[in-house]
């Protein structure tokens, strides 16, 4: 090939389009992290929650969320508002998310650390039906691979109101149990600081739920605390097929 010829193929290749960068499988989901409130259990202020949403906050731009499409609420009248948190109340959260999940539209996670009680949860100064957040994520989200994770006590009562085959779901207790840590001694309540411990270890959300688990009971343990929270998963059909697809790594 003379000089001339091979110039001008080089030439060509230079100007052909480069192919798309790989996409964090992430990026697009719309991601609702909420604190909904900001007492431990003997009415005393506490950060515990604030604390695990901060964190979970940083964890998940790790994972590769885009931080546009991260929206945390917090529940104290002092928050820092420099982490762009909104304030935890059931309007707020759902004017805001409609929006987000319009604009992030391949997959939703939803993360939610309160006080609960047997048929909802604290959020701001309101108790809020399981129901409720079931219709925010039902129009918000219908079809999309959607993972909640519900860090309260009887969280296990969601379950039954929120499973379709396209969520994922985890709680930190069974639907007629209480779990632990929320005193306003601790930095963050049993099971947040287990999902925070386990995700530089997990690859997938199911491992993560796995990890989590183990680490609540073994916690219980040490901490001598009774009855066990038991913590529980349900994972659809549709997004169980899915989980491949959805591969992260913090370490």
């Amino acid at each position: 090939m003379n000089p001339r010829s091979l110039v001008l193929g080089l030439l060509v290749i230079l100007s052909l389009p480069s192919p798309p960068a790989f996409a964090n499988p992430f990026d697009n989901w719309a991601a609702l992290v909420v604190a909904g409130d900001w007492h431990a259990h003997s009415g005393a202020a506490s950060d515990v929650f604030d604390n695990a949403r901060r964190d979970l906050v940083k964890e998940l731009m790790q994972m590769g969320f885009a931080k546009d499409h991260i929206q945390q609420y917090s529940a104290h009248p002092d928050a820092d508002r420099s982490t762009m948190s909104l304030h935890s109340d059931p309007a707020t959260i759902e004017v805001n998310f409609r929006k987000l999940a319009e604009q992030a539209t391949s997959g939703c996670f939803a993360y939610l650390t309160t006080h609960g009680a047997p048929l909802g949860v604290v959020l701001g100064d309101s108790v809020v039906a399981i129901r409720e957040i079931g219709d925010l994520l039902d129009e918000t989200c219908p079809g999309r691979p959607t993972v909640v994770i519900v860090s309260a006590c009887y969280s296990g009562m969601f379950i039954p109101v929120l499973h379709a085959d396209n969520r994922m779901i985890v709680t930190a207790a069974r639907g007629d149990r209480t779990s632990f840590g929320c005193s306003e001694a601790n930095t963050y309540t049993f099971f947040d600081q287990c999902v925070l411990e386990s995700l530089p270890k997990s690859t997938t959300f199911p491992m993560l739920s796995d990890m989590a688990r183990e680490c609540v009971t073994l916690r219980e343990k040490a901490e001598m605390v009774e009855p066990p929270s038991e913590p529980q998963v349900y994972i659809g059909s549709a997004i169980a097929r899915q989980f491949e697809q959805f591969t992260f790594s913090l370490q």
